[in-house]
């Protein structure tokens, strides 16, 4: 059949945007339809059959067999004199089918045909693929890295559709090669130019708790219920829990036996540290959560201002600010409430410290015990010390030691 070459092309649009049987079928029958009423001025007395297994379609024309001289109705009649002349042994009365050609539409028209079908087959491919991914914001999506570039990631999807990951949504310690597999939240799908995008995101809140809700079974049974999670993305997490169920110990749930839970969603965010509490409505004791892992000795609330002064012993201090005030800043965004830290018994603010742990990504963990066993448990206590006073007192080489003063000293002058 002349419409050979449309038809591959529906087949082909059929197969590569992954569209319904039924909905494909509606949209080449419209298509065609539109043609019949441009040609014929109505599209009443044809039928268009697609069958969407081999193809290909047949349009059908339908008139009723009447005496010679009654057509009253060109479109739904023929004259007997005109049946038989088609097939002898017609009669008056009967429905004469007859196939219409493709070709007697013409080349333009079929052309035209073609290129709607192509614009009616994309816009229905981004119908399904907004209905597809806007019904899945919120849940964890895995992908193929497809495009590295400099401010985003292209990533395609099990049936070929494209994700985008900014750079924005990923991890800072993120890295990531063609062709390898990733896991994201689905964030939003925005409309840029008509075209519909889908936002994967690795930073939000909401990637923490998909991947605790398939690590703990609890969380998935609605047993225990995530209150709130604040992130520094690659740095700590806070993840606030309660439990539903007395008997179940909602913190021990999430950590897992020896941690064995929470180690893999660690891995997988690049070793961002996570804090699981117990969720309370208690403002003192959520404020003395949030701040883990250091310990409050005291603490004076505002609950009008919404401020609470904490006062730790000085080895507490570093502990409850953490690395680069992270520790401190996302307490603050777990209990919606501005903290400062004082000394025990001091009303001065305690001079910004860091404990030594906090740089075990970049000092090895038995040079820090070492330092440790002299008394030196945060950066400031270390530099307090000369290099030689340090090489004398610990069994480190002055290579070493020249090593970690630089590295303290660095991250000081960052802040």
């Amino acid at each position: 059949m002349a419409s050979i070459n449309l038809i591959e092309a529906f087949a082909d649009f059929k197969e590569a945007e992954n569209i319904d049987r039924p909905t494909m079928m509606k949209v080449v029958e419209d298509v065609f339809k539109t043609l019949l009423r441009k040609k014929y001025g109505s599209d009443e007395n044809f039928d268009v059959i697609v069958n969407a297994e081999k193809g290909d379609l047949e349009i059908m024309r339908r008139r009723t067999i009447v005496e010679d001289g009654e057509v009253m109705d060109p479109l739904a009649e023929i004259a007997y004199t005109d049946a038989v002349k088609i097939e002898p042994d017609y009669e008056v009365g009967e429905e004469l089918y007859e196939e219409v050609e493709i070709l007697d539409f013409g080349r333009r028209a079929i052309l035209a045909a073609k290129q709607t079908l192509a614009s009616r087959i994309g816009d229905l491919k981004k119908n399904v693929l907004v209905k597809k991914y806007g019904e899945r914001i919120g849940e964890i999506v895995s992908a193929e890295v497809y495009q590295v570039w400099k401010k985003e990631i292209l990533l395609l999807d099990e049936e070929g559709s494209e994700l985008i990951l900014p750079k924005s949504e990923q991890i800072p310690q993120d890295y990531f090669k063609k062709g390898e597999n990733i896991r994201a939240v689905v964030k939003k799908v925005e409309l840029k130019n008509n075209s519909p995008v889908i936002i994967l995101s690795r930073t939000s809140p909401l990637f923490l708790a998909k991947l605790l809700e398939i690590e703990v079974p609890e969380i998935f049974d609605g047993l225990i219920v995530i209150k709130k999670i604040v992130r520094e993305p690659g740095e700590r997490a806070k993840v606030a829990v309660e439990s539903y169920d007395d008997r179940i110990d909602p913190v021990g749930a999430c950590v897992g036996m020896k941690g064995s839970r929470i180690h893999g969603i660690v891995r997988e965010l690049k070793n961002e540290n996570i804090d699981v509490i117990n969720w309370t409505n208690n403002m003192q004791l959520l404020i003395q959560r949030s701040l883990t892992p250091s310990i409050i000795t005291n603490m004076e609330l505002d609950s009008e201002k919404s401020h609470a002064n904490v006062y730790l012993k000085p080895d507490q201090v570093s502990l409850a600010i953490g690395r680069k005030g992270v520790n401190i800043k996302l307490a603050q965004e777990l209990t919606g409430y501005t903290i400062d830290v004082f000394r025990d018994n001091e009303g001065e603010p305690e001079e910004f410290d860091i404990d030594l742990e906090e740089f075990s990504d970049e000092i090895e963990t038995w040079i820090i015990d070492e330092l440790k066993r002299i008394g030196c448990d945060t950066a400031r206590s270390v530099l307090d010390l000369t290099a030689d006073e340090l090489e004398r007192r610990t069994d480190l080489e002055k290579q070493t030691i020249d090593d970690v003063r630089r590295v303290l000293k660095e991250e000081f002058e960052k802040g």
